[in-house]
């Protein structure tokens, strides 16, 4: 025990300061890395098998709704870029740019993409040309470049790793009808795969994609507080279409411009697993995008790599012919209270430990990462027992997310109890907005918090928080990330 005392405390306490907590866990679960680029971060295999894990979670829905995946360059030409203008106002702060290439200055600079709305753009104006050719579906997988002042792991970084989807479609029924698809798949995959609850909406006109005729948004709550946007549906409008040209001739034989949706989701969500489950002991990983998730720690006391081992061996080897992604950890250098807290630390969501005691009673003794709950299984039930035990853990974990931020959800009625509840409790604030941006502002600036999302079935039917107007709306007010 005092050893596993020891090791945790390198990890600084969630409730003594929790960025400093964030940044511990990166580091010794080793999960991201500092490079020599500022704001650029390496993600070493067990942070890179989360993404993975969550990419072929992504990917499957995707293609089984009919999206298919291809590639985009990474340089846009600036005068592609700029064809939009309220996409390239918006993204301008942030855009990095090439303008040489070798010894020779470019004729034109090329930005390192930020989004691809105009590369893809200036392709579907070649590919579109009948209604025939609708709707496209695709996604690409890749990386995009944002030069951000304050970066963090995960959660604001200069490059990061991401999808996105574009559409195209004859008319905009079509294109709402996607937009609204993919937010139900971003839903679907955070909240049954990551076990992260969500709340879902449409953004306001000013916190919405530059350039979009409307963005939804997921919004989740980390456990400080704090929102933070999980994934975006833009739907597009007609704007980018009309930009870069991109017209068909429908059924009717009159010439359209056609209505367009683009959306994603990064590499943000680690962040989000670390902050919504993580506590005091480092990583709190859901089963179903752990890359291990059960290691078997064999007890290295007396002649155990002849009493014991074995039966590790065996039990490892029946549980990953089952299905289970598990793990042997057989090292001679650390004892059994070592490898518990490094384990713990990395999250995998079942610890099977197997001593002489066990040997003799044909079991393991499982040990739940969620509630630290043990109990034993028997090696004839192994393969069916701990897969069940995995998604019960699973099921657990998005309960007890969802516990916190009902706890953390506080609707108000008048503009000081909205100021006295951010300065005092952040987490979600669910008040009733005008829709004037002057409100709005008003609340950015006295609090700092934001309108995460306008809920979808949120109608006029009460005052103002900030104006007293009727026929206001609720929404959802935080801080965020």
């Amino acid at each position: 025990m005092a050893e596993k005392q020891v090791f945790v405390k390198e990890i600084t306490p969630k409730s003594e300061d929790f960025s400093r907590w964030y940044q511990d866990v990166i580091r010794k679960a080793q999960m991201a890395d500092y490079s020599m680029v500022r704001g650029c971060m390496v993600i070493p295999p067990y942070g890179f098998a989360v993404w993975e894990l969550i990419q072929d979670a992504l990917d499957r829905r995707l293609k089984a709704s009919g999206h298919q995946n291809a590639y985009f360059p990474l340089f846009i030409p600036k005068s592609l870029l700029e064809k939009e203008a309220a996409h390239v106002e918006g993204f301008a702060p942030q855009v990095a740019w090439v303008t040489r290439g070798g010894d020779e200055e470019l004729e034109e600079p090329l930005a390192v993409r930020p989004t691809s709305e105009a590369i893809i753009g200036s392709m579907y104006a070649k590919w579109v040309h009948s209604w025939r050719d609708l709707p496209i579906l695709i996604n690409q997988w890749g990386n995009v470049v944002r030069w951000e002042k304050v970066t963090r792991p995960f959660l604001r970084t200069t490059e990061f790793l991401w999808q996105e989807g574009h559409t195209v479609h004859a008319t905009a029924e079509e294109a709402e009808e996607e937009t609204l698809r993919i937010l139900d798949i971003y839903i679907d995959l955070v909240e049954n795969e990551l076990g992260i609850p969500v709340i879902a909406g449409v953004k306001s006109e000013q916190e919405k994609f530059a350039g979009a005729l409307r963005t939804y948004a997921i919004e989740a709550l980390m456990s400080d507080g704090r929102a933070l946007q999980a994934g975006t549906s833009h739907n597009l409008g007609q704007h980018f279409a009309r930009a870069f040209g991109i017209q068909f001739e429908d059924k009717d034989q009159t010439v359209k411009h056609p209505w367009q949706t683009s959306w994603g989701v990064t590499t943000r969500l680690i962040g989000a697993l670390i902050m919504v489950h993580g506590d005091d002991s480092g990583l709190v990983l859901p089963p179903r995008v752990a890359p291990y998730q059960a290691v078997v720690v064999p007890i290295s006391v007396g002649d155990w790599k002849e009493s014991v081992l074995p039966h590790a061996v065996a039990i490892t080897r029946k549980l990953s012919d089952a299905g289970v992604r598990v793990k042997l950890d057989d090292r001679e250098e650390y004892t059994p209270g070592w490898k518990y807290a490094d384990w713990e630390m990395r999250g995998v969501p079942l610890r099977l430990e197997i001593g002489p005691k066990d040997v003799q009673r044909s079991q393991v003794l499982s040990v739940r990462r969620d509630n630290r709950a043990k109990a034993p299984i028997g090696w004839d039930s192994a393969t069916t027992a701990v897969p069940a035990l995995l998604e019960i853990i699973q099921k657990n974990l998005l309960e007890q997310a969802r516990d916190f931020r009902a706890q953390n959800t506080t609707e108000v009625k008048d503009y000081q109890e909205l100021e006295r509840v951010m300065s005092d409790k952040r987490g979600f604030i669910i008040a009733p907005w005008c829709g004037s941006p002057e409100c709005e502002d008003r609340v950015k600036e006295d609090t700092t918090a934001t309108i995460r999302v306008i809920p979808l079935d949120s109608k006029p039917d009460t005052k103002c928080v900030v104006c007293n107007k009727e026929g206001s709306r609720r929404v959802y007010f935080a801080k965020a990330y």
